[in-house]
């Protein structure tokens, strides 16, 4: 049966994030990501496909998990996505956001993103957490939509292995250096992190490359740490410098 008008409006609408945020729901159409995700356990509420694609079977995935795709036309594909160039799957989850817990930030290593609003990087550093197995990542407000396709596309299935939380960042910072959790924030100041221990328990906290920490962030910190630099560079790239970081904690 033919998507009809109103349902193609409101497909296409979700590349908006306000629109988004109204229905509850977000979307995927890169295959690869799609079929990783849904590997990885993601659920999805409605499927888009066309008939020459290649859905998921087995491999992996949980009975259960991979709805009755909706099959379409390549043409009504084209209309229903967010890009030039439409794949052959349009996937379309409901948006649910995570709460910090009480004393969370105690346990485990967290990864906490400071207004870092290039959505390429917030996913780029979503895979970084996710390959150092870091117990949670925090997102500020201002920062990137976690549920634009940017974001989940760079992210790849860490999307969903990563437990990610949108939260003030300053007060749930100070809390933690309050109970002696280690808050250690990139700076060019900072002292060299080849120096540090590595740690079991501690929130590393990487700034915009733009404006670095901001001025709330950083007076939560209770250090500041530096890749040495042996060039001319001005700076190194958010998520480069997160995997640096990263690599240097959980050396050993």
């Amino acid at each position: 049966m033919p998507l009809t008008k109103a349902e193609i409006s409101h497909l296409r609408s979700l590349q908006d994030k306000k629109a988004r945020e109204t229905a509850g729901l977000y979307v995927v159409e890169n295959p690869k990501v799609v079929a990783e995700l849904l590997a990885a356990g993601h659920r999805f509420a409605e499927l888009y496909a066309t008939d020459s694609a290649m859905l998921p079977e087995g491999g992996g995935v949980e009975p259960g998990h991979i709805p009755a795709p909706v099959r379409v036309t390549p043409a009504e594909l084209a209309r229903i996505s967010h890009f030039p160039t439409p794949s052959d799957v349009f996937a379309v989850g409901r948006i649910t956001r995570a709460t910090l817990a009480p004393g969370e930030l105690a346990s485990g290593l967290t990864l906490a993103l400071d207004g870092i609003q290039d959505p390429g990087n917030v996913g780029t550093l979503l895979r970084i957490a996710d390959w150092f197995g870091f117990a949670r990542v925090l997102l500020s407000p201002d920062g990137a939509d976690l549920f634009s396709q940017k974001v989940i596309n760079a992210s790849m299935g860490s999307f969903a292995r990563v437990r990610v939380v949108t939260t003030a960042l300053a007060p749930a910072l100070a809390s933690a250096a309050a109970a002696k959790v280690p808050v250690l924030g990139c700076d060019l100041a900072g002292e060299p992190v080849y120096a540090l221990a590595p740690l079991v328990d501690a929130v590393v906290v990487i700034g915009s490359e733009g404006r670095g920490l901001s001025a709330g962030v950083a007076a939560a910190l209770t250090r500041r740490v530096t890749i040495p630099r042996h060039g001319g560079a001005e700076s190194l790239n958010a998520a480069v410098a997160a995997g640096i970081v990263c690599a240097a904690l959980r050396r050993g």
